[in-house]
């Protein structure tokens, strides 16, 4: 039976097992998890007798490393079951103490296996190739332990990285203080709905109030919003340079140029990669600005202001989509992928891989997560919105990544890099959007799913290349010498503003801190993927529909290929180059293609 609305949410034994994962596939009672708990407890012990030999024969570092793929694997299957447990009802003491145990757990195997990396890269890189050209057991380890002679002048000692290991925790406090500040310690006011009722602002309510058609609930809710953080905001800047501060100190440690650098080296990425995509998007600057006219028109307006830019200028069709014509729809504008992709899509549709509805408790928003050595799981919160479809497509996404992943990989290249994480739920989203556009008559159907993609463009390449870019400037000033003040970093966000929004949009002073309240800038350098990896998914997914069986040949061996090689390697190989600024251009190209098509409807 289709899951119904009403305004009191379901308690989680009423929702319909149907629409709910089976996360029995990963432990069918707390007993066996209770039982693999201590079977990682013993092999962390085992593991610690490795030390000192790995360099002694062939076979012993094989044991070794083989010993950890067990210990980690299944290490991993505690922490994600008890965590997506504790996801279903966050009010659930049973499973908030599981996780709370196996955190700890994975704190104590990771400081027993920290001995395994500098004790592989004081081997003679002679021995190491002659251990594994002798033994067919370490060739499958060949990528990882290169991986480790090109970071070798990084790694430390063993005792210093066993110090490192157990020092991780508070070294990340700024993200933590940031996390429960940002999460329960802060407290909105109340503002007036378009009713005239009164409404306390929350941060799921931001968004939905700055789409509200009533201008003065928008602006009314956007000062609310940074009233509440600038109370606050000599707290916040302090813990933000003491993330900076946090990167510094790994930066010096490890010996790398720049904080930049250090992060970007992990994926084995360049410093020019990251610069050629703020370089490229600045140049096209004037494409943003072409939109914001339109939004200003669209919406009659004399000025556009910040808390303008999120409501709609084309509105919704006002229709409740059904799960089940959602999953039709994917299914379908997903065609263009083959019949084994539809095949593995409608697996995870039918056999418990996806939990749809919210019950009171549930974990809000939508991600995809899992196991090695089970199928992977998608959380969504489905309200029957065209958003919602989307969501779907892109969840199911990253699910087929590591599905596909899983199933070829061993355990050790299972896990694909972050950079590369974005790519395929974004491909899945350009080739529904694509079958949506191609399948709709309506033109106000049509100007609000171009509408749509503009949005999606919009806030995951201009706005996260703004945030890569202020990144780079704060840790650059940080690392000259230069404090971290609330009006350094103010004026610095100021600046990017208004170059980013040029003259059409009125840069309100409460926006100059809104690097308060972005929760990517307490785990630094990582926003740029948004924008590299939508622009890849753009790439890709224009050649699927373009070139058909090849593309979608180089597209399945790319979702296979999970952390074997790196990931710029990978996406050439799948036919995007981003060692060049040409796939940020093609992207920005195929936005000013659909800003012309919306211009022509509008």
């Amino acid at each position: 039976m289709q899951q119904t609305k009403t305004n009191k949410l379901p308690k989680r034994e009423e929702i319909d097992g149907q629409y709910k994962w089976r996360l029995e596939d990963i432990y069918d009672s707390i007993d066996k998890w209770e039982q693999d708990f201590k079977t990682v407890k013993r092999l962390s012990g085992e593991i610690v007798s490795c030390k000192g030999t790995l360099g002694e024969t062939t076979d012993r570092l094989l044991a070794c490393l083989t010993l950890c793929d067990e210990l980690t694997s299944l290490n991993d299957r505690l922490f994600v079951y008890s965590r997506m447990k504790r996801d279903e009802n966050n009010a659930d003491a049973v499973y908030q103490a599981l996780t709370e145990r196996a955190s700890a757990l994975s704190t104590e195997v990771y400081a027993a296996i920290s001995f395994i990396v500098p004790e592989i890269i004081s081997i003679p890189e002679d021995t190491l190739k002659e251990f594994m050209d002798s033994n067919k057991g370490l060739w499958v380890y060949r990528h990882y332990i290169n991986e480790l002679l090109r970071q070798k002048k990084h790694i430390l000692s063993d005792e210093q990285e066993q110090l490192l290991a157990l020092a991780s925790e508070p070294l990340h406090a700024s993200h933590d203080i940031f996390s429960m500040f940002n999460n329960a310690d802060i407290k909105f006011p109340f503002i007036k709905d378009e009713e005239g009722n009164e409404v306390e602002l929350t941060k799921g309510r931001y968004v939905r109030l700055l789409e509200s058609k009533d201008r003065r609930v928008r602006e009314d809710a956007f000062h609310a919003m940074y009233s509440s953080y600038k109370k606050n905001i000599n707290t916040l800047a302090a813990s933000f340079s003491g993330n900076v501060k946090k990167n510094r100190f790994y930066t010096t440690v490890r010996k790398y140029g720049s904080s930049l650098e250090a992060s970007l080296d992990s994926d084995n990425i360049t410093t020019d990669i990251y610069d050629n995509l703020i370089k490229t998007v600045n140049s096209n600057l004037h494409l943003l600005h072409r939109y914001l006219r339109l939004r200003k028109k669209a919406l009659k307006l004399e000025e556009l202001h910040m808390y303008d830019l999120y409501v709609p200028i084309v509105e919704e069709p006002e229709k409740s989509i059904p799960y089940s014509d959602a999953l039709s729809m994917v299914q379908k504008g997903l065609m263009p992928l083959g019949e084994e992709y539809a095949g593995y899509l409608k697996q995870g549709f039918d056999t418990g891989w996806i939990d749809v509805y919210e019950n009171e408790g549930k974990t809000g928003g939508a991600y995809s997560w899992g196991t090695y050595g089970t199928h992977p799981y998608v959380l969504l919160n489905y309200q029957g919105t065209i958003n919602d479809v989307y969501t779907v497509a892109h969840e199911m996404g990253h699910a087929l990544h590591s599905f596909y992943t899983n199933k070829t990989q061993p355990y050790i290249y299972s896990e694909y890099k972050i950079f590369v994480a974005e790519v395929a739920s974004t491909v899945n989203e350009s080739l529904l959007m694509r079958h949506m556009l191609a399948n709709t008559r309506d033109n106000r159907e049509k100007a609000y799913l171009l509408n749509h993609y503009l949005e999606e463009f919009r806030g995951t390449v201009f706005r996260q290349v703004m945030f890569a870019e202020f990144e780079k400037l704060v840790h650059e000033k940080a690392e000259q010498g230069e404090a971290l003040t609330t009006e350094m970093l103010s004026e610095t966000y100021r600046g990017l503003n208004m170059k980013y929004f040029g003259n059409e949009v009125v840069v309100d002073q409460d926006i100059d801190i809104e690097w308060a309240r972005i929760p990517h800038f307490y785990t630094s350098f990582y926003v740029y993927k948004y924008a590299t990896g939508f622009s890849a998914a753009t790439s890709l997914s224009r050649q699927i529909l373009e070139e058909g069986g090849p593309a979608v040949s180089r597209y399945i061996s790319f979702l296979e290929s999970g952390g074997s090689d790196y990931p710029i390697e990978l996406l050439k190989r799948a036919g995007v180059d981003l060692s060049t600024p040409q796939p940020i251009q093609d992207a920005l190209n195929v936005f000013e293609e659909i800003l012309n098509e919306l211009e022509g409807i509008i």
